[in-house]
């Protein structure tokens, strides 16, 4: 895997053999989800998908921020209450993200369910000289940390840098600019809770710091979020961890995902193009919109588009078309009942074994999904050659098992990404399918009498209502799209 934090791919070490505890940062919940946090949550649903495949134990958590500058300023926008906006938009991520096919976290957690915590940590962060109380808060205190501690080793920054481009709180109480919240205190009517330090409510940072402590220990196997979350965000809860726990590194292996684009613009509200994921799956399947970003190197910016996501409904029909025909009775009509192996069933085992191999040293090589999806599409190109010389010799035993044991490859590697139901037959009523054998032979007539727009029209009409018609050398067949 790539290591954000030592720029280098290094062999995936976990702390317990067999097991990987994973934490990846969650929503701030004050409006809805879009296709940019949907792209790196199925990130690492893909490598929790892998791993466990691979026979690993994945402990899954991820937070959800519903307290937060953001929250409140929407919540005032609105005129709601903070913590009511949180849930609602809350609960709308986790049915977007199931109706995305993603696998909910073993654990999910608000900031708001542990203040407890967070208030223990920065109690210790205080005792140790790492923080200090002023009217405002408490506040992390970067100079004493790096008395002890590197700050900036997973943004690779030196503090000029950091300091021009963090996210700075404009509070003279502050001893230095580079100083963040732990703990804000409250103002009028605003949600707050009791602390040592008076009423008030956590900072940002400290809540993954006391969620990740909390349910995977010091020292845990990968963490995971956004590059856009490098810094300030997960500079400072490395910073706060290790400062608490005395653990160096506070996380073996961080990873990051790339931010998406919409057409070649970053997404902006300013611009008024941010693509909400439910309005996307309204207009597309999750599977399209899987495969689009899938083909992309997860640590690489990738375009939405609806040029890229057509094409990708176009790449998952032809391979759908594929898999129905494993299961499709016709194809195997004219086999004869042999159990003699041939050509076509050698060609077919290889290849499936090939690809397999292919899948997983893709895989290994920092989850590249991009090579592991061509692995796929090259195993179906084989199977549909291989319907083609059905046509013109006969198949036996071996030779349909063969075919049906690449499905089953296929459709295994591809439920490894998440990618499912894909060539499932859909029981059409019998006459519909005499309406639409009607049509075939109607177009196939009008094409002899040199008809060609009207026999066009009914291709094209019968697309538009999700009937696809191929021309073969044997004739034109139908399939659902």
């Amino acid at each position: 895997v790539y290591n954000m934090l030592s720029r280098t791919k290094e062999k995936l070490q976990t702390r317990e053999p067999g097991k990987v505890a994973m934490y990846v940062c969650g929503m701030t919940t004050y409006d809805s989800m879009h296709v940019g946090h949907a792209r790196c949550f199925l990130v690492f649903d893909v490598i929790r998908r892998y791993l466990e495949w691979r026979g690993q134990e994945v402990i899954h958590v991820q937070n959800v921020t519903d307290i937060d500058d953001k929250v409140i300023t929407r919540a005032e926008e609105l005129g709601v209450d903070p913590l009511g906006l949180a849930e609602r938009y809350h609960l709308e991520s986790v049915d977007d993200c199931l109706t995305f096919g993603l696998l909910p976290p073993n654990v999910m957690s608000k900031a708001t369910d542990h203040v407890d915590e967070i208030i223990n940590i920065i109690t210790d962060l205080c005792a140790r000289g790492f923080a200090y109380c002023v009217e405002s808060g408490v506040y992390f205190d970067v100079s004493r940390y790096e008395e002890d501690y590197p700050y900036g080793e997973l943004s690779g920054r030196d503090r000029g840098e950091l300091l021009a481009g963090a996210r700075l709180e404009v509070d003279d109480r502050k001893d230095d600019p580079m100083d963040f919240a732990l703990w804000k205190t409250a103002k009028p009517g605003e949600p707050s809770w009791k602390s040592p330090w008076g009423d008030g409510r956590p900072g940002w940072h400290i809540e993954c710091s006391a969620m990740s402590l909390k349910y995977l220990g010091p020292g845990f196997d990968i963490h995971g979020g956004g590059t856009d979350l490098i810094f300030p965000h997960h500079e400072n809860e490395i910073a706060q961890s290790q400062a608490h726990t005395e653990v160096r590194p506070a996380v073996r292996q961080w990873l990051h995902s790339g931010v998406v684009t919409v057409d070649g613009v970053k997404m902006s509200k300013s611009l008024g193009n941010i693509i909400n994921l439910r309005d996307a799956l309204n207009k597309h399947g999750a599977n399209e919109i899987k495969l689009a970003f899938l083909q992309t190197s997860y640590r690489t910016p990738v375009d939405y588009s609806e040029t890229k996501i057509e094409a990708a409904r176009t790449a998952l029909g032809r391979l759908g078309a594929t898999l129905a025909a494993v299961d499709d009775s016709t194809v195997v009509s004219g086999g004869v009942a042999t159990p003699k192996t041939s050509s076509l069933s050698d060609t077919l085992v290889q290849a499936s074994g090939s690809t397999r191999k292919q899948f997983v040293e893709a895989m290994d090589d920092d989850f590249n999904t991009a090579r592991a999806i061509a692995a796929i599409f090259d195993l179906v190109s084989k199977m549909n050659k291989f319907i083609r010389a059905l046509e013109t010799s006969a198949s036996n035993v071996a030779d349909m098992e063969a075919f049906r044991t690449s499905g089953d490859t296929v459709r295994e590697l591809l439920g490894v990404l998440g990618i499912n139901e894909l060539g499932e037959r859909v029981e059409v009523p019998e006459l519909t399918e005499k309406l639409i054998e009607f049509l075939i032979t109607l177009r196939s007539d009008l094409r002899a009498q040199k008809l060609f727009e009207v026999a066009d029209r009914i291709r094209d009409d019968l697309q538009d209502l999700g009937i696809v018609l191929e021309d073969k050398s044997g004739g034109t067949t139908w399939r659902l799209e």
